[in-house]
């Protein structure tokens, strides 16, 4: 056996370099400083592409030098290697084929970049302007009252907020590469939950895009409908609809980046019109037609009113309006999602995420307020239902209409609790409401039709499950996932055939929560294991805040829905029970392997105040056996004193040569 080699690092008074002691190669191999002879033996220090799989086709893989190198001999390679080591990786990782030196390199296309604004702020107030601001948040607000609605707001907002505070902590932790927020849970919190939460997060977003593509068919459908036209039926023509539209949009996300994110902007100046004649309508007197649909505008006895709940249904309760609500918070991670096409991740998530929810909320409750005080929750829709008589009930009859009729007998077509259409019926001009009806669907429907790849293609890279390998290949300078957009279509087309919003958005609101307690739930744990890599720069963390937020999300999951919750987390467990068994052939530095080490050490200082005593007495011995191998007679004889209860090192004495030059004398022993 080779004896072992130690190298001692001194500084040389002459010319203030440091240079190489010992005995790394034959007799005579070091010479004296600046005889070209020996290795610069500066230990590299620690960088994550050491650690980390980042070999990939056409780039460049840092490594440290390898002992081979460190011993090598001068005769066999007089160069002096660098202290870093640059290889060319080929694609399963290793140093492919040297080219000629001679030849000119062709510069590589730089993909897509985008800043803190088009490409997180803009995406994330796309992603969470969804199906619900437009067709749910009048009709909630009806249900709830403008009071509960503004809590539910609220409390869905603090969830997203707390969550963007930890996403930007990950964020500003390290390097951001792509994979969103697949990369952010299992580089913090490693491949076990990572990878469990990122099929979840993946298969969450893909229903999502279900979501808001039947909230666009929904509005197509009564389109056609105003207008005396249908294909089938009502719910068969959500389902035809859908459909094209889904294929439509994965022909635009398959495009690349770069038409997409054109496509964002277009979808948001739609929305921000909308807005501004939504808000315009409010003020504009009625005409008797939307008097006769319910709109008087503001009124404060109409505010008054539908301030508290007017519960109507099966559903008629504060956390079935919350699940339907929740999933329109949800869109905080669109541009986390694509973090591997951001010019700076950790500068544009947490200004980005943290701008979108402050921006969206207001607008959430703005509307809510105002549209409350304006409609009131029952009306009829015709023009011969004016005051006629002293029989008239309801609050409608203090501005001269008779709704009493479909309010008796629950046949009202009209109103907050009735017509999902509302926001349109008190706009200045109805087809700018169904553009921006028709641009917040289809922004959030291609945002999550385009994070649901990013997410599920670095999880398949990563190889941490069988059989997921195919999806995880990308195509052309951006990487495309092109695979994934096709996985990610096919199982939005199945939801799509649900065709009911309602059902819909209660299955994706407990993947979501579920999602965001993993994430708070990792950044409190890295901050309380004292990971010596855990130190984020973003300024506004609170890890008592991510424990609580965590807290949060899980006793919403089981008030949502007990056994949907129950299935969300059966998932995880049995995914990081597999993660477990398999035990990935990963290190990414996780708050995990710190907690270990941080138990081991906190139960080996707890041994100081154990007594002694003849009931837990292990004998703890010192075996000085050489290699363990060569004397097993004594390693056995000890292991009969142990018995694999108690301590044993083996410990080997190497004695090294001394050096031949001046000043080199002496042995050493390890």
């Amino acid at each position: 056996m080779d004896r072992l080699r130690l190298f001692d690092v001194v500084g040389c008074f002459s010319c203030r370099k440091r240079v190489l002691i010992g005995l790394p190669g034959p007799p005579g191999f070091l010479g004296r400083h600046g005889d070209g002879g020996g290795y610069d033996t500066l230990d590299a220090p620690p960088h994550h592409d050491f650690y980390a799989r980042t070999a990939a086709a056409g780039r460049r893989r840092r490594a440290r030098p390898s002992l081979f190198q460190l011993h090598g001999r001068v005769q066999q390679d007089p160069s002096r290697p660098p202290l870093y080591e640059e290889t060319t990786s080929g694609p399963d990782g290793g140093d492919s084929s040297q080219e000629d030196e001679d030849q000119p390199e062709e510069p590589s296309s730089q993909p897509a970049r985008f800043g803190w604004i088009q490409g997180v702020m803009i995406r994330c107030m796309l992603n969470i302007w969804g199906v619900i601001l437009y067709l749910r948040l009048p009709w909630i607000t009806a249900q709830a009252g403008i009071g509960l609605t503004w809590v539910i707001v609220l409390v869905s907002s603090c969830i997203t907020g707390v969550t963007g505070l930890s996403t930007a902590a990950i964020a500003t932790n390290g390097k951001v590469k792509s994979g969103g927020t697949y990369f952010l849970i299992s580089r913090s919190l490693g491949p076990e939950l990572g990878g469990s939460i990122g099929l979840i997060f993946a298969f969450a977003n893909a229903v999502a895009v279900a979501m808001h593509t039947v909230g666009f068919a929904e509005t197509v459908r009564d389109l056609m409908a105003e207008h005396g036209a249908v294909m089938v039926d009502p719910v068969n023509d959500i389902r035809i609809v859908g459909i094209v539209t889904v294929t439509a949009l994965l022909g635009i996300s398959m495009a690349g980046m770069a038409w997409e994110s054109k496509a964002q902007v277009l979808f948001f100046l739609v929305i921000l019109v909308s807005f501004a004649n939504y808000i315009v309508g409010t003020f504009i007197p009625a005409s008797a037609e939307k008097q006769s649909r319910g709109f008087f505008s503001y009124r404060a006895d109409i505010f008054a009113e539908n301030f508290v709940p007017g519960w109507r249904g099966p559903d008629g309760n504060f956390f079935a309006m919350f699940s339907i609500f929740f999933p329109s918070a949800t869109g905080i991670l669109a541009g986390a999602n694509i973090s591997g096409d951001l010019k700076d991740p950790a500068v544009a998530i947490p200004r980005g995420t943290l701008m979108a929810i402050l921006l969206t909320t207001l607008s959430y409750l703005v509307i809510s307020a105002t549209i409350g005080a304006c409609v009131v929750r029952d009306a009829s829709g015709l023009l011969n239902d004016t005051l006629s008589g002293p029989a008239c009930s309801g609050l409608a009859c203090r501005y001269g209409w008779d709704f009493s009729r479909c309010t008796g007998n629950l046949t009202c077509s009209h109103g907050l609790s009735n017509y999902y259409q509302a926001m349109s019926m008190v706009s200045g001009f109805a087809p700018l409401i169904t553009a921006g009806i028709f641009g917040a669907t289809l922004s959030s429907a291609l945002a999550c039709l385009v994070s649901a790849p990013k997410v599920f293609q670095c999880l398949c890279q990563d190889r941490l499950y069988p059989l997921i390998g195919f999806f995880g290949k990308g195509y052309g300078k951006n990487q495309e996932p092109i695979r994934g957009y096709l996985l990610t279509y096919v199982i939005a087309a199945a939801f799509i055939l649900i065709a009911e919003l309602n059902t819909i958005a209660p299955i994706i609101s407990n993947f979501f929560l579920c999602s965001y307690c993993l994430i708070n739930f990792s950044c409190f744990h890295a901050s309380v294991t004292n990971s010596p890599g855990w130190r984020p720069s973003f300024r506004f963390y609170s890890k008592w805040l991510s424990l609580l937020a965590a807290l949060v999300c899980a006793v919403i999951m089981f008030l949502l829905n007990w056994w949907a919750a129950l299935i969300a987390f059966g998932i995880v467990l049995l995914l990081l029970g597999y993660t477990l068994y398999r035990r990935p052939e990963v290190n990414w530095g996780s708050s995990v392997q710190a907690s270990s080490y941080s138990l081991a050490l906190s139960q080996c200082e707890g041994l100081n105040r154990v007594q002694d005593h003849v009931k837990n007495y292990r004998p703890q011995c010192l075996v000085l056996s050489g290699p363990p191998g060569t004397r097993p007679a004594l390693v056995d004889l000890v292991g009969l004193l142990t018995k694999r209860l108690s301590l044993m090192l083996c410990g080997d004495v190497v004695c090294v040569s001394p050096g031949p030059g001046p000043g080199l004398g002496g042995h050493r022993a390890h």
